[in-house]
């Protein structure tokens, strides 16, 4: 994709415009596109049916909103996993008490749904039913071996690790495939959780409005070719590839023009995102940015359409969404199939 664009160039904004289609409005945050594909398909024990691996993401101390069930309630929010070089995997809702057996998380458990349960009757409310359906979740993956066993990548072969690359974003797609694999219908992998770069108070971030060049040369273009490669080679190599439709994008692209730091700052106008797998034909370019690379000169493509697009390829339609009391915007990007 050679010319997706929309109307902001401030980082929070404009994430949660590429998580969710469109921006918040009068504080209303509409659900991840993970969440509606999680309220679509519903729970699928022991796995939750959106994962997102990497920490929440941030511009600066911010939050960036559009990363959970927004107007949909926590109930869709994602079941988090991260992964870091010096911890590997870590999921820190999912470890028990020390001293806590199966036999005492089964009273915790019966004595939890009594609550709930009385909760329900006096109050009626979607916040009791959500939570409900959240500590269902959290007890399935606390008793479940096998959803245990997703999670832990010494079970592959050292040369795949390899293969993924021993950092933070290799070993994080490496996670992702292993859900795709169990069943998990969508996953997130976040590059990093602060926009900024390290120089920045960041942990990694595109955001580079000095020494760009550098930069990038030195870590981060080299780092995303090995991991999305190896990613869709093993996809492809375990026969998933074709179901599997994978989107690499960020909130927008950098400008055209360099800066006196040697940097490019934020474009919002002009932006490119790769789509792989879930039938696309491969080798495929749709839309084009004019000469300087500043605007889409043809097929301009928005947010909301790789949203739609998205949803189609699970089978949620538009139809689909209106039931859920959302208003898509977009449609589906027909020149990828």
């Amino acid at each position: 994709m050679r010319s997706l664009y929309h109307e902001t160039n401030d980082h929070g904004i404009a994430g949660t415009i590429g998580l969710t289609g469109k921006a918040a409005a009068s504080g209303r945050v509409l659900p991840n596109t993970g969440s509606i594909v999680s309220r679509m398909t519903g729970f699928r024990p022991p796995l939750s049916s959106f994962v997102t691996v990497g920490p929440k993401l941030h511009q600066g101390r911010r939050p960036i909103q559009g990363e959970g069930g927004g107007v949909l309630g926590a109930t869709y929010d994602p079941f988090r996993v991260e992964y870091d070089e010096i911890d590997g995997v870590k999921i820190h809702d999912l470890t028990a008490p020390e001293g806590l057996t199966e036999a005492g998380i089964d009273r915790r458990r019966l004595f939890l749904r009594t609550i709930d349960e009385a909760q329900k009757r006096a109050f009626e409310g979607s916040g009791a039913r959500a939570l409900s359906g959240i500590y269902d979740q959290a007890f399935s993956l606390m008793r479940s071996s096998a959803a245990k066993a997703v999670f832990d990548l010494d079970k592959e072969r050292v040369t795949t690790r390899d293969r993924y690359g021993r950092f933070r974003f290799g070993q994080s797609c490496l996670m992702a495939r292993r859900l795709v694999e169990s069943g998990v219908p969508f996953v997130q992998v976040n590059w990093s959780s602060h926009v900024e770069a390290e120089e920045d108070w960041g942990d990694g971030g595109w955001d580079f409005h000095y020494r760009n060049f550098e930069l990038i040369q030195e870590r981060h273009l080299w780092m995303l070719d090995q991991s999305v490669s190896a990613l869709l080679d093993d996809l492809a190599d375990r026969g998933l590839l074709e179901s599997t439709l994978v989107v690499a994008m960020g909130e927008f692209g950098r400008s055209p023009k360099i800066n006196d730091k040697a940097g490019r700052d934020h474009w919002n106008q002009c932006y490119s995102a790769l789509v792989a797998g879930g039938g696309v034909q491969g080798g495929r370019v749709v839309g084009a940015s004019d000469a300087r690379g500043e605007y889409p000169s043809e097929r301009p493509v928005k947010p909301s359409d790789m949203v739609i697009t998205m949803l189609d390829r699970v089978g949620i339609s538009r139809s689909d969404v209106l039931g859920l009391g959302l208003a898509p915007d977009g449609e589906v990007i027909e020149e990828l199939f």
